[in-house]
């Protein structure tokens, strides 16, 4: 319970901070502006064309007579929307973080180089395009076992009670967990974190990545929410990513007393 409690805490570290760093927070949002953008035309699109989706992939049910031509194709329809918004779920913190690969490298760094007791910040000395190689296929890893765990859940939702009441809580600790996994690889990677050593720095301390990001992932549910947390949660995860290490932060009064007065004096981050 206690780390579930901090992970929370570091959710709230991460806006608070973003607050207090308005051109941070600014370019921060671009990124998921671009992704939401992406996202809501596919969805669109989908609910639009889902039914003709769903005909021609079921042309056994051509012959069949009314009413249960209709309710099966329409059932159809509906889950795959759900499954879909479920994936987009799963999906948007990763493609989010891929377009915007220099904006959080550079916030995190950011907050890296404010909490750390010698005002540095570790730096992978990797050419652009090598990051953005190895962020994405990471990304793809972790998109593939994501969506097992989304297409498992999701047949497991027809089990009688267990379905509408046990897997839709599964299904947002799952979520946490990746979401975590996702953002905090902005902070890891830039230490030479692999994929591996990641995973099982984060399942270590479950209880503290379900606290972070469970309640992210509850509240990416809410339309337009995702765009305007996602800066702050970048700056939590990194933040979280130097207890997972055991780095030692600077103390963190004198943090916030120094950032309201440097506030005015910071430099923009640079663009991609």
């Amino acid at each position: 319970m206690r780390d579930l409690g901090a992970g929370f805490h570091y959710l709230l570290k991460g806006q608070r901070w973003v607050a207090r760093h308005g051109k941070q927070y600014g370019f921060g949002l671009i990124p998921g502006l671009i992704t939401l953008v992406l996202y809501l035309g596919a969805l669109v699109s989908l609910a639009t064309w889902g039914e003709d989706m769903v005909s021609w992939a079921t042309p056994f049910a051509d012959g069949w007579s009314s009413p249960w031509q209709g309710l099966f194709r329409g059932f159809l329809a509906v889950l795959l929307f759900a499954l879909a918004l479920l994936l987009a779920v799963l999906t948007f913190t990763a493609v989010t973080l891929l377009i915007g690969q220099p904006f959080y490298e550079s916030l995190s760094e950011k907050v890296d180089r404010d909490v750390s007791p010698d005002g540095t910040a570790p730096e992978s000395g990797l050419p652009l395009w090598r990051e953005l190689w190895i962020s994405a296929r990471d990304s793809l890893r972790i998109l593939i076992r994501a969506g097992l765990w989304a297409v498992l859940l999701f047949a497991l939702g027809f089990v009688p009670v267990a379905g509408q009441t046990v897997v839709p809580v599964l299904g947002f600790f799952v979520t946490g967990f990746f979401l975590t996994e996702e953002l905090t690889a902005v902070a890891l990677q830039r230490r030479d974190i692999d994929l591996r050593a990641r995973l099982a720095l984060l399942r270590s301390r479950k209880a503290l990545v379900w606290g972070f990001g469970t309640p992210l992932g509850l509240s990416f549910l809410v339309p337009f929410v995702a765009v305007f947390l996602m800066p702050g949660a970048v700056a939590g995860a990194t933040l979280m990513a130097r207890e997972l290490l055991g780095e030692e932060n600077r103390d963190e009064d004198r943090d916030e007393d120094s950032d309201e007065n440097t506030q005015d004096e910071e430099e923009p981050v640079p663009g991609p």
